[in-house]
């Protein structure tokens, strides 16, 4: 894509894309954002309760380990399992969102994703045996992959482009919110209790979303031009005339092929998004974030902090503050910039991270398997601390970039990148790479250190984050400050030149 395609305006005759630029400024300053902030908030009630979910099994797993009852003890192996079987519910989850956010609509779908949430920790909060704690996760899995779709949509969809990657970011947010929640809460409650604590956020969720409005885009595609007026007055406020807003909609709408089928994989503005929204997926989960915080607490360990439990709250601590810093920025710096920073500190922080290993495997012969799975091992008997704080400065550096631009990002362009008629089922593919690559190398991670060494694996790592900033660099369009119809027609446009 070479610069001019990128600078060069999205629709293709300029004089009259100044003239809806000036009109799309004078009705964007009309706006009053208040109640697309509510919306916003009552949909990424989804996300936080994802987060509960994905961090419910980091302080449960240590208390079901030690537990008397022999029905529900964990080994190491079944404790792996436990935190693990999430990602195929997620899986699972993807692919049914496709499917019912294209039946019943945006926040229906939300409205539904909250019960597998509830449903899910009441069978963990009742577990008699190993098997009620599998179904509880797998549930909540599949809860928080039906999320993971749903909520970018609704916000994408609802949101205006001043300030549409900023709401969207709170995804990737909240979700790490949620993660340290289940942390902190997790420091003061016993595993049930935080699983009650957990099912909060998504009953507030149920109730919050039916007083939401479904999405204008969604409404148009389903003939209900009255009912799509009316969620514009509401997200856009009084003063903005949502009958123009609505009837750009509808024009762009009618310019579209209404139902998908096969044939349309040969239109550029159907394969080119999908590739694009994939290898994002894949990329996100390749940049090797499941294995940093796989080795965070040991990490922390060999650079005698006390207390694992307080150093994960650190780490995900770090991750909001970061992701914070990104939804505050996304709208002003763009989604382009941002992967790009976050791909170069991510590969210089996992090079180092490699250095760290083979230095240290200078100082022992023990296995690093062992480093994984006995909490009390250590990769050298008595690690110099500097190298341990090289570590840790490491793996800082890294959490850091990855919520500056890979976390919050991919699901952000993911929910901006499809026409209408290819929007649930593009994101259900999306999704679902993204929990099965995610699964992938969560179970894979052990051998691969086995097979390449750790030093080895982290340097291949580094290496993918390298291939990240080179895509990114040549095939992610800038998508800030441009309406959903303008990107599709970029992806139509891109290749009649």
């Amino acid at each position: 894509m070479d610069d001019f395609e990128e600078t060069r305006p999205l629709l293709v005759n300029d004089e009259q894309t100044d003239e809806d630029r000036s009109e799309q400024d004078s009705y964007l300053d009309k706006v009053k954002n208040g109640k697309l902030y509510i919306a916003t908030f009552a949909a990424v009630l989804g996300p936080l309760s994802f987060g509960f979910v994905l961090g419910y099994s980091s302080p449960a797993i240590p208390e079901l380990s030690k537990i008397q009852d022999p029905r529900l003890q964990l080994s190491t192996e079944e404790a792996s399992w436990f935190g693990s079987v999430v990602t195929i519910g997620a899986a699972l989850g993807g692919l049914l969102g496709g499917w019912i956010v294209e039946r019943i609509g945006r926040k229906l779908s939300l409205m539904f994703c909250a019960l597998p949430f509830i449903c899910g920790f009441i069978i963990i909060i009742a577990a008699q045996n190993h098997w009620m704690l599998y179904v509880g996760r797998v549930i909540t899995g599949l809860a928080s992959g039906v999320t993971s779709l749903v909520v970018p949509l609704y916000i994408s969809e609802t949101a205006h482009e001043r300030v549409r990657g900023t709401m969207g970011s709170c995804v990737q947010l909240m979700v790490v919110m949620g993660i340290m929640g289940a942390y902190i809460t997790g420091l003061f409650l016993d595993w049930r209790w935080l699983a009650i604590a957990s099912s909060i956020p998504p009953t507030l969720m149920l109730v919050f979303m039916c007083f939401m409005p479904e999405t204008p885009r969604f409404l148009l595609s389903q003939g209900k031009r009255r009912e799509a007026e009316e969620a514009l007055r509401f997200l856009r406020g009084p003063d903005a005339p949502a009958e123009w807003e609505c009837a750009r909609i509808e024009d762009a709408y009618k310019n579209e092929e209404q139902i998908f089928s096969l044939a349309d994989l040969k239109d550029p503005g159907v394969f080119k998004p999908l590739g694009i929204g994939i290898m994002m997926m894949l990329l996100q989960q390749l940049t090797g974030i499941n294995a940093i915080m796989f080795y965070a607490e040991t990490i922390f360990e060999q650079a005698h902090f006390k207390s694992s439990d307080v150093a994960t709250v650190i780490v995900a601590a770090t991750q909001v503050v970061f992701t914070a810093i990104a939804a505050a920025i996304m709208d002003k710096a763009g989604r382009k910039v941002l992967l790009i920073l976050s791909g170069v500190t991510m590969c210089v922080s996992e090079a180092v991270f490699g250095v760290y290993f083979k230095l240290t495997v200078k100082h022992n012969n023990s296995s690093l398997t062992s480093v994984l799975t006995d909490a009390q091992g250590s990769l050298a008997e008595q690690p110099p601390t500097d190298l341990a704080w090289l570590a840790v400065g490491s793996m800082g550096l890294f959490i850091a970039g990855f919520a500056l631009g890979w976390g919050p990002t991919p699901w952000l362009v993911m929910s901006e990148i499809f026409p209408t008629r290819v929007r649930g089922l593009g994101s259900a593919l999306c999704v679902l790479t993204n929990w099965t690559c995610a699964f992938i190398v969560t179970k894979t991670f052990q051998n691969l250190m086995d097979a390449i060494t750790s030093a080895g694996t982290f340097w291949m790592f580094s290496g993918l984050c390298a291939l990240n900033v080179i895509f990114t660099a040549i095939f992610v369009p800038e998508t800030k400050g441009k309406t959903l119809e303008e990107i599709q027609a970029h992806f139509k446009g891109t290749y009649q030149h």
